[in-house]
């Protein structure tokens, strides 16, 4: 299950919520500040080591950094991790 690391308020985690959405991609979503330390750390690690980003997307050990939200960027990654199969 593709999991999407976010942040109420976020608008690039709103509108990647929506593309799933659109297309019945399934994921489970999970607020950024209400996860373990442990998830806190590797968020940061996936992001640069500095600070995590949202949205911050995990499929099956593969992770996508978070980042502006682009949709042809935003498919692209998804396909990369499986998350996803165009179906156009």
């Amino acid at each position: 299950m593709l999991h999407v690391y976010g942040m109420k308020g976020c608008p690039h985690c709103h509108e990647a919520l929506k593309w799933l959405n659109e297309r019945k991609v399934p994921y489970v979503y999970l607020e950024v500040e209400d996860q373990p330390e442990p998830i806190i750390k590797k968020l940061i690690e996936i992001n640069g080591g500095d600070d995590w980003v949202v949205p911050t997307l995990e499929f099956n050990g593969r992770w996508i950094p978070g980042e502006v939200f682009d949709p042809c960027v935003f498919e692209d990654n998804l396909i990369n991790i499986c998350a996803y199969t165009n179906r156009r």
